[in-house]
């Protein structure tokens, strides 16, 4: 029985939409293919270094290719920083949906900075070579830099609030403030450990942050008001020294490399 008229529309148009979607797909995967090869010859070569030709090369397409989704390679750079940016705050958020503490939060940190580890010389180049194509060649990149920057505190700073709230304290400071130490003491210890891995660990950073978290945690005791009652126990627990949790097997080990060093 030969399909009606209605019935062979509807199938034309059903093969027109998965052709387009498929179309779609391709050239999403295409999009993606140029990224990665752009951001393993930024991170070999630099930016300046690298040419359209050989990012094409690498991905194994054509220049119509790369100027059927970019119109140069400034829009490439663009490209790669939101889809690096959006990526790693959808990993943070994920990690913060999943914990149901802070501890729990840090112990999905732990792992995270574990993966990210093994390519942390290529990550930290890569990093480092958006940042000098914008402060070298391209002064109007300084505002998305500084944008992805805040983004990644602001992910930060939801933690932290997520921590003193488990512990039943107030932040001693301001919470945007301690996101930026966070932040900015990742960036330190990650060139360490890129220069210096017998130095440290892939749970340096963070027990830095535990350890971070459990001296602010006993600053807000101790400056938390007590209604003129000396007596009075802070919401969370005592003051003092009793506050802090036992340190981690990676703490203490961080703690004793610390020592060694003159």
């Amino acid at each position: 029985m030969g399909y009606s008229l209605a019935s062979q529309r509807l199938v034309r148009e059903a093969i027109t939409i998965t052709q387009r979607l498929t179309r779609q797909q391709s050239r999403e995967l295409t999009r993606e293919q140029l990224l990665r090869s752009a951001a393993e010859l930024f991170a070999e070569q630099g930016v300046n270094g690298t040419s359209v030709e050989q990012i094409v090369e690498r991905a194994g397409y054509t220049r119509g290719a790369f100027y059927g989704n970019f119109k140069g390679k400034h829009e490439l750079v663009l490209a790669l920083l939101e889809q690096r940016t959006q990526r790693e705050l959808e990993e943070v958020r994920a990690m913060s949906r999943e914990s149901g503490s802070f501890d729990e939060m840090i112990e999905h940190l732990r792992s995270w900075h574990g993966e990210r580890d093994r390519n942390l010389a290529g990550w930290l180049a890569l990093r480092t070579e958006l940042w000098l194509y914008g402060l070298r060649d391209r002064p109007e990149l300084l505002p998305v830099l500084a944008d992805r920057e805040r983004r990644t505190r602001a992910a930060m700073a939801q933690g932290l609030e997520q921590g003193f709230a488990d512990r039943g304290v107030t932040t001693p400071a301001p919470v945007e403030l301690l996101a930026l130490i966070v932040h900015a003491l990742d960036d330190g210890l990650s060139i360490q450990r890129v220069l210096s891995p017998a130095d440290s660990s892939t749970d340096t950073v963070v027990d830095v942050v535990e350890l971070l978290m459990t001296a602010w945690t006993a600053l807000a005791h101790s400056t938390a008001p007590t209604d003129g009652n000396p007596s009075a126990i802070p919401a969370g627990g005592t003051t003092g020294p009793s506050t802090a949790r036992p340190a981690s097997p990676g703490r203490t080990r961080t703690l004793e490399n610390l020592e060694k060093k003159p």
